[in-house]
């Protein structure tokens, strides 16, 4: 990796002004990726009219491949991040992965068609997959093994102001001004982000001593992006033995399963599963996965019962989330700091707790569930989610040498987007199954938006038994995330619950004082 002069080498536990530039900069990116991946869900009911034809909107199926086709790029680009830090620099890399983000920002907002605006999709993931990775190297290296807790936190603000905060900007822009907007907004934002990355992050000296797995990726990016596509198709289709998930699942499965056999040969394989002999590392990203398929699955049904249940407008139903977000705001720079004192075993389990307190009173939710109710419950989520998400990752890398930490992070990443996708199609099946074994919640969802299908259902009285089954269908659904937090908990009491010596410490005391590219 690339070695340069830390700015504050006698100091290697204040977080001084330096750092907080590169901090910065790193932010902003991650706001740019994590944030397009949920304001652009508000659009899709928007897609579906502008693209289709006078009287025929776009099936809801069509549509959500803007989302998909951004989801897979960005899993698909991930696992060359680590491999074209070493060869390109992270400096380099980083402002070309802005680059791409906010061109294909700008051709989004162009496109006239919705296969142009599919493929334009795909440019924005495949600069954004690489913006997370790169990121959370250049802050581990920034920070030290003394900081990193402190310096996470700040990376982890992003994380949950993208899901809470996406909504809100998407039905806002829609609503003041159009759906190009949505697109238009990464254009300043990358601008800034680009001029800012080349005045603050040092200058790129890399010294590459890999050779590129060629094998690995044949393997590895597209066993990953057909694996994904099955399992995002799910929701669509209703079964997982409908051809276009099993098709694709278990061909990108038999990919994904090669390439762990495969990985052990090389000396430097795509991604590099060795890392999981690091106790700290393996652990991590189990309790990672576990915790990311049973939070993101559950987040996303919080704003689709309160548009579908209780009749909430798209932007007012983002603005009733946004508690989730301040709870974790509260929290989040407490644990950051508890994480450089104390072991993540006595910190992450007492967030769990947190949530699976949240998941346990959603599974109580009716039709006519009191707002006080639901708006503290969502607080208290937050409150166990920013004790939760950055410290694990903090626990995953501490450990590592700074040469392993480009491919430490590159794991976590991929852990994280499928364990999202996972928990996502999960949650979804069994929710839309759970509403369609309800006779009347489909049409007494549907009767919000044409009254006259109210009177097919025994008018009022039939609405309101229509919705009270629909809300049971999102209780039952609660119960399922619960039980996965559940068992997360169990994860995380095999975190370090210990004081121990980080080996970045060791690398730098070996070498010359590096920080990140």
């Amino acid at each position: 990796m690339t070695e340069v002069a830390t700015p504050a080498a006698a100091d290697d536990q204040r977080i001084t002004g330096d750092i907080l530039k590169i901090a910065g900069v790193v932010v902003l990116g991650a706001i740019m990726s994590i944030l397009d991946i949920t304001v652009v869900n508000v659009a899709l009911p928007t897609f579906q009219t502008i693209f289709g034809t006078e009287g025929q909107p776009l099936a809801y199926s069509t549509v959500a491949w803007t989302v998909t086709a951004y989801t897979l790029a960005l899993a698909t680009v991930i696992p060359l991040t680590g491999w074209a830090a070493d060869r390109f620099g992270t400096k380099r890399l980083y402002m070309t992965a802005i680059t791409l983000f906010t061109l294909g920002s700008v051709l989004c907002a162009m496109a006239s068609s919705i296969n142009m605006l599919i493929a334009f999709r795909v440019l924005q993931g495949l600069g954004g997959g690489m913006l997370m990775p790169l990121g959370m190297t250049i802050m581990t290296r920034a920070a030290g093994p003394k900081r990193m807790g402190r310096l996470m936190a700040i990376l982890g603000v992003p994380m949950l102001l993208g899901p809470i905060g996406g909504p809100i900007l998407g039905g806002w822009l829609i609503d003041a001004a159009s759906w190009h907007w949505i697109f238009l907004i990464n254009l300043p934002i990358g601008i800034i982000a680009l001029i800012y990355a080349f005045v603050v992050l040092p200058k790129d000296a890399p010294h590459p001593s890999e050779t590129f797995d060629f094998v690995g990726m044949l393997m590895m990016s597209p066993g990953l992006a057909l694996f994904l596509y099955g399992v995002s198709s799910i929701p669509s289709e209703g079964t997982v033995t409908a051809p276009k998930v099993l098709i694709p699942g278990i061909v990108g499965l038999i990919l994904l399963v090669s390439f762990v056999f495969y990985s052990f040969k090389p000396a430097h394989p795509l991604l590099d599963l060795r890392l999981f002999r690091d106790r700290n590392l393996a652990v991590s990203i189990i309790t990672m996965f576990l915790f990311a398929v049973a939070f993101f699955g559950g987040l996303l049904l919080v704003p689709t019962y309160f548009q579908q249940i209780r009749g909430e407008s798209v932007l007012h139903a983002g603005l009733l989330v946004a508690p989730q977000g301040l709870g974790a705001m509260l929290t989040m720079p407490i644990a950051g700091m508890l994480t450089d004192k104390f072991p993540v075993g006595r910190i992450v389990p007492f967030g769990l707790l947190f949530i699976l307190a949240g998941m346990i009173s959603l599974t109580q939710i009716t039709s006519t569930t009191s707002y006080t109710y639901l708006i503290v419950t969502l607080f208290v989520m937050g409150l166990g989610m920013g004790g939760t998400m950055m410290p694990i990752m903090t626990s995953a890398l501490k450990t590592l040498r700074a040469a392993e930490v480009a491919r430490g992070s590159t794991l976590l990443n991929i852990t994280q987007q499928i364990a999202s996708s996972v928990g996502v199609a999960i949650m979804s099946v069994i929710l839309t199954n759970g509403l369609k074994d309800a006779q009347l919640a489909g049409p007494a969802i549907a009767s919000r938006r044409d009254p006259a299908i109210a009177e097919q259902i025994g008018g009022e009285a039939g609405v309101r038994e229509g919705l009270a089954q629909a809300a049971h269908a999102f209780a039952h659904t609660y119960w399922v995330a619960g039980a996965l937090v559940a068992v997360t908990v169990v994860a995380a009491l095999f975190l370090p619950r210990k004081r121990e010596e980080a080996a970045l410490g060791a690398d730098r005391s070996e070498a010359a004082p590096v920080i990140l590219h």
